[in-house]
């Protein structure tokens, strides 16, 4: 079997795959690269989410970096992935390991790499411990100490991830105003590892904040996934509507991602997220840098940066690809469909819980419900509706479907032209209107997924039923 890092880290079926042996495999390709890049030995920081046994796979990879001479800052409880990235920059560590699966089901788990600045590991680094990875398959040449010798010699030390990431997270926003703001704040942390974070950070005023699936439960009751896109979000939603909460906020297992539930307990898209968090920068804090947008992204990104006179960068689907752009460009902010978004003044890496504060941070300055927000945000760049479909295949037929992709494409849908085709990650049409189709494959999980957006919630649907026809589905 070949382990191969997607979007983001690689991920596996608990005990199909991502067994421990495997993870000790690719902690040992992480020690091996290391060692080879120079004698300088920065510890390397480990940190896990809420999943099944995610605490037992770090330790394994704890064992394997002491072993390898490598010293290692182990977390001492299950932190967010952007907790773990920001511990990189804050012990200037030579990166991390992040024992997550983000928002897959329930039975997967995942190994993330994460940079000395925090961010997401890139390709190149990937393909590098791919090679190494198949090697030490070959070799079973895997080290290994026991954690316990481990922490008794010194090559491990527990570490608190947590208090660094909130002292700096009260300097990005005014957080006394937040407190003092009156908002009745309903939080659903899909039983992942951000529970507790936005109450700790938002206690003691007259802001009302109360907390839903905030236990651990790997199982993710009630829900498909911890993701948090609308389906998986019926109990927010609801709770939402018959409490009059003034917004629902959701992250996903490991927080990167954030969800947000409009006053009326109508989901917004993450690109309508996006795009009001471009605007609250852009307008609000009255700051000036470029945007960066992955291709499943909103297009209201680049009708922002023409308002506001400044960039908008594009990259391919990862914030792996994001985050090289932003810390070239110095840019403002960086997203991506997925409910993902990173900041300028923090770690380019997406934080669903600094998105969260800065989202209530623009509704207290501008005293706008959220469905008041997107309002003023399609009064600058017209009305943009999306919608997704994810479809599930059998991994073996993933070969065939990529070849469907060749395929002709119809030269108009629905009475609109196709005025531009892009094949870069499967098939992206762009309509005469305005709108635009999306089908590709995910790059960690055997899912088809279509994207669409247009100026009206019906033709997204339709969209999506045309883009189903053409993959063949």
């Amino acid at each position: 079997m070949a382990i191969m890092f997607g979007t983001d880290g690689w991920r596996g079926i608990i005990a199909d795959d991502f067994t421990f042996a495997n993870v000790a495999v690719c902690a040992q390709a992480l020690a091996d690269y290391l060692r080879e890049q120079g004698p300088e030995r920065r510890p390397v920081v480990i940190g896990y989410d809420t999943r099944f046994a995610s605490e037992s796979f770090a330790a394994i990879c704890a064992e394997v970096l002491a072993a390898n001479s490598i010293g290692v800052l182990l977390s001492n409880r299950a932190v967010p992935t952007p907790v773990t990235s920001y511990g990189v920059v804050h012990t200037g560590s030579a990166g991390a390991i992040m024992i997550t699966a983000s928002h897959n089901p329930p039975q997967w788990n995942g190994f993330k790499v994460k940079s000395e600045i925090g961010s997401s590991a890139g390709p190149n680094v990937t393909s590098e411990l791919e090679k190494r990875i198949a090697d030490i398959i070959a070799r079973n040449s895997v080290k290994r100490m026991s954690l316990a010798h481990a922490l008794n010699g010194g090559q491990v030390n527990m570490i608190d991830l947590e208090p660094p990431y909130l002292k700096h997270l009260s300097r990005l926003v005014e957080m006394d105003k937040l407190r003092q703001a009156g908002l009745n704040v309903l939080v659903d942390s899909m039983f992942g590892a951000g529970a507790g974070y936005l109450k700790r950070l938002l206690k003691g005023g007259t802001l009302k904040l109360t907390e839903i699936h905030s236990e651990r439960n790997p199982s993710f009751p009630g829900m498909q996934q911890p993701e948090p896109i609308a389906h998986n979000l019926t109990g927010l939603i609801s709770r939402v509507k018959r409490a009059h909460y003034s917004v629902g906020l959701a992250t996903d297992g490991d927080a990167d991602r954030l969800g947000v539930v409009d006053e009326n307990g109508e989901f917004l898209t993450q690109l309508q997220v996006f795009a009001l968090l471009c605007l609250y920068l852009l307008e609000i804090r009255g700051e000036r840098g470029p945007l960066v947008k992955t291709t499943t992204a909103t297009s209201m990104v680049f009708r922002l940066a023409e308002l506001y006179g400044v960039s908008a960068f594009e990259t391919p689907v990862g914030f792996k690809y994001v985050a090289p752009v932003m810390m070239a460009n110095n840019a403002l902010i960086g997203g991506e469909e997925s409910g993902g978004y990173g900041f300028r003044g923090h770690i380019p890496e997406r934080d669903g819980i600094v998105a969260a504060l800065y989202f209530l941070d623009f509704m207290v300055r501008t005293g706008k419900t959220p469905n008041q927000l997107i309002d003023h945000l399609y009064s600058k760049v017209g009305p943009h509706y999306y919608d997704r479909l994810d479809l599930e295949f059998n991994p073996d037929d993933r070969q065939e479907i990529v070849s469907r992709f060749a395929q002709t494409i119809p030269g108009e849908i629905k009475g609109k032209k196709v005025v531009k085709i892009d094949r870069s990650e499967g098939i992206r049409l762009f309509l005469s209107d305005g709108s635009w189709l999306f089908i590709r494959l995910s790059g960690t999980e055997p899912i088809m997924r279509v994207y669409a957006e247009s100026p009206s919630k019906e033709e997204s649907v339709s969209l999506l039923q045309v883009g189903k026809q053409i993959a063949g589905v």
